[in-house]
């Protein structure tokens, strides 16, 4: 695969970003991206490695080696058309997706892996441009009707999987545009909404319809839906937020996390956002806790807002800067990652727990009361957090962002409605229950409603739900047809 010497002839070069005082003034995207002829040339550092470990890190599970070879001998069209076998939507796993399947590469062994994100998103976006890129309208209809309840990726790529095999699919989404997270949760600047809108449009033509502010369970009725369609397939996000119930949470200024990129998202694609409900942390001191993908967004997007200082802490201990490739490799690693929001200027600190909020007599929030804490194993291997002593200390903020995680999918409405009048079931996680294989694979024990992506199995990421999408459009197919042709 590649050049025979491509990865020993050849230094891993990746896109670099616009400076920091040029991007933090916008919320367009502000990656730059290789050229052409780069990019084919770190295409040729795709060794011939035996076993590409990068397939099983992908949980798409890419065909890599054979796109990365494509691209270095020039064959774009082809390469596009291999990295669609597996994936709908790659112009947003090339944007947003931490790559698993780098840290699974070969080369990544040596800390130096061939550039799989940026080869895949230079693939996409080049065939985008040259027009390669079109509906695929099925030549027979099967009469069969599905609704996927939610718009984000698992419910776009199975109503893309489902339409292309000839079902009549009827997407449902609460909020007033498609796309879900991806729409309203990933900030613009780490992708472009137009990306989502391009694909919505090739899915129309495809047959799929969308109804946006058509929220299941409170403006639908489930038991319509279940009536007028085949088969449901539940795609809806783990949205419910893991909170904090310490002295002052309910404090002005405390808020989860996804409500203030929501209604930033909003303005910034020209959503009304009333003035109450907007959060501006404009001049304001920012505490963001947790340390994950969501307080990193909040972090890019409060600087954005110009926020006086933003500090970001973290309940558990900080990572080591590298892993020990011998204990960890393929696997995707702990180990102490910085993105571009955290360059754009945050405090970060770790083994921090949160205490109790401050407020002024307004009732607003003004500092945070934290505690340094240490982390231990007690005999049966389980990690425990002990206080330092004597170690509590304020962070002044006047807003607080909560991205300390979701639990599961909300409950309230169509789970709870489908769990008292027709038996579905949820797992110890309160996810909805439903199989990943087998013949009952992504069916819930309601006959005909399946589940897919978050929904089914937790917090996770975008291209988990992509697989889980496509897996579960199989699924349904075979249930209503008797066979599948759709890939797994």
């Amino acid at each position: 695969m590649g050049k025979t010497t491509g990865f020993m002839e050849f230094q891993r070069v990746d896109r670099t970003y616009s400076t920091v005082p040029e991007r933090i003034v916008h919320y367009d995207e502000f990656v730059i991206p290789l050229s052409n002829t780069d990019v084919m040339q770190q295409g040729s550092r795709c060794m011939d490695c035996g076993i590409p470990f990068c397939h099983n890190g992908c949980p798409v599970n890419n065909l890599i080696p054979d796109w990365n070879d494509l691209v270095y001998r020039d064959q774009w069209r082809a390469a596009i058309d291999i990295l669609h076998a597996t994936n709908n939507f790659p112009e947003f796993t090339g944007r947003i997706c931490p790559a698993p399947c780098e840290a699974a590469c070969t080369l990544n062994i040596s800390e130096i892996p061939v550039t799989i994100k940026t080869i895949e998103c230079a693939i996409v976006d080049k065939a985008w441009q040259e027009g390669w890129i079109t509906p695929q309208v099925p030549e027979r209809r099967s009469g069969k009707c599905v609704a996927i309840v939610g718009s984000g990726p698992a419910g776009l790529a199975a109503a893309q999987q489902l339409a292309r095999a000839g079902h009549k699919v009827t997407v449902f989404e609460k909020h007033d545009r498609i796309g879900g997270l991806l729409r309203y949760g990933i900030p613009d600047f780490k992708l472009n909404k137009a990306l989502i809108d391009r694909r919505i449009s090739q899915m129309l033509t495809e047959g799929v319809e969308f109804h946006t502010n058509a929220h299941v369970g409170t403006d639908v009725s489930v038991a319509q839906i279940r009536a007028n369609y085949h088969a449901v397939i539940l795609a809806g996000g783990a949205e419910q937020p893991r909170d904090i119930t310490i002295p002052g949470r309910e404090l002005s200024g405390v808020y989860f996390a996804l409500d203030f990129l929501r209604a930033t998202s909003k303005r910034v694609q020209g959503v009304y956002v009333p003035e109450h409900q907007f959060i501006s942390a404009e001049g304001k001191n920012v505490l963001v806790i947790g340390g994950g993908d969501t307080g990193s967004d909040c972090i890019g997007t409060a600087n954005r807002h110009g926020a006086r200082s933003v500090t970001q802490i973290e309940i558990l201990p900080k990572p080591p800067a590298k892993e020990h490739k011998a204990l960890t490799w393929p696997h995707w690693p702990n180990k102490l990652r910085t993105t571009s929001s955290h360059e754009e200027g945050c405090e970060r600190l770790w083994s921090i727990d949160t205490k109790v909020f401050l407020g002024d007599k307004t009732g607003q929030v003004r500092a945070a009361v934290c505690v340094k804490v240490d982390w231990s194993k007690d005999a049966q291997g389980r990690w425990n957090k002990q206080e330092v002593p004597n170690s509590e200390f304020e962070i002044p903020c006047e807003l607080v962002t909560l991205a300390t995680g979701f639990l599961h999918p909300v409950h309230t409405g169509l789970l709870s409605e489908l769990q008292t009048t027709a038996g579905l079931e949820f797992d110890a996680r309160g996810n909805v229950q439903a199989p990943v294989d087998g013949p009952k694979a992504y069916h819930t024990p309601v006959t005909g409603v399946f589940a897919a992506g978050d929904m089914r199995r937790g917090q996770s990421l975008v291209v988990w739900a992509i697989r889980e999408g496509r897996q579960c459009a199989r699924a349904v197919d075979y249930w209503l047809m008797g066979h599948s042709n759709l890939p797994k």
